[in-house]
């Protein structure tokens, strides 16, 4: 089950695994929410620059994976609740 969440009027993705029983939100949409930056994949990338240990755990942390939103098919950064 797939789903649109707001946060201050803006739209995070978000897909609800079932066998998990886990929310998972699409990180660009909740970057893009809580720093009004306009292009949330550079932040991101920007961010994991300036700080090694982010990175070192990034795809432990946001797995990058394929999955179908309420809107559209979507690869992406995933990281659940």
């Amino acid at each position: 089950m797939s789903n649109i969440k707001l946060f201050e009027q803006k739209q995070i993705q978000s897909v609800w695994n079932e066998a998990e029983q886990k929310r998972y939100f699409v990180v660009e949409d909740v970057v893009a929410a809580l720093t009004d930056s306009n292009d949330p994949k550079q932040y991101v990338k920007r961010m994991k620059q300036r700080d090694p240990e982010i990175t070192k755990g990034w795809v432990q942390i946001v797995p990058t994976f394929e999955t179908v939103t309420f809107c559209n098919a979507l690869k992406g950064s995933i990281c659940q609740t």
